[in-house]
């Protein structure tokens, strides 16, 4: 189990399989408006779903490709985060996320990527991450753009959202322009403290 201290009352835990009792409800209260813009809330509507869900990102924490952390707000579960399509022959990784309705607008998602994006830089040393956002998604465009991810351009029609494609925008950030970010104070340094139980072994193969 992955654990991450991002402010005080605020923490990212890698998911574990008795979580699922916490998201099923929540993903269900905030089902309309996170449908909005997810694909895969028609797929996750009883617990059996969720924690197939869970048990193939606890394997995929296992293999060493990454892990998908619960957003934990003063002792509650109110969103996921997590690492997409890690790649250790390239050193890269796409980050994707949401957050319940109620808890958008306080920073928290910023301060959640920010802290995942310090975590694959400063312990895994990748070079490269992604952030892909549909184009109309601005809540969630706000974020990369808020960290001074760099758009890289448009994926046309890149995803099936029900019954209608959707373009994406790439947003892109370097290990070395997330350092020179820091050294201007643009991209400033979170106080997270990171603790793990569980030791993972990474390939670069």
């Amino acid at each position: 189990m992955i654990k991450i201290q991002v402010e005080d009352g605020l923490y990212l835990k890698s998911l574990e399989l008795k979580d699922s009792e916490d998201l099923l409800p929540l993903v269900e209260v905030n089902r309309a408006y996170l449908r909005e813009w997810l694909p895969w809330l028609d797929m996750t509507r009883t617990i059996d779903e969720m924690i197939a869900f869970i048990d193939s990102a606890i394997r995929q924490q296992a293999a060493g490709l990454g892990f998908q952390a619960g957003i934990w707000y003063q002792n509650q579960v109110i969103g996921v985060i997590g690492y997409h399509h890690l790649e250790w022959a390239n050193r890269s990784t796409c980050i994707g996320y949401w957050l319940a309705e109620p808890f958008q607008r306080r920073g928290i998602m910023t301060k959640a990527c920010r802290t995942l994006v310090e975590y694959a830089f400063d312990d895994w040393h990748l070079n490269r991450i992604e952030i892909r956002c549909a184009v109309g998604n601005t809540k969630s465009r706000a974020i990369p753009e808020r960290l001074g991810f760099r758009s890289e351009g448009t994926l046309r029609e890149a995803e099936w959202l029900y019954n209608h494609y959707v373009d994406h925008v790439v947003y892109g950030m370097l290990a070395d322009d997330w350092t020179a970010a820091r050294t201007t104070n643009d991209a400033p340094r979170s106080a997270a403290s990171i603790h793990s139980t569980t030791g993972t072994t990474h390939s670069s193969s």
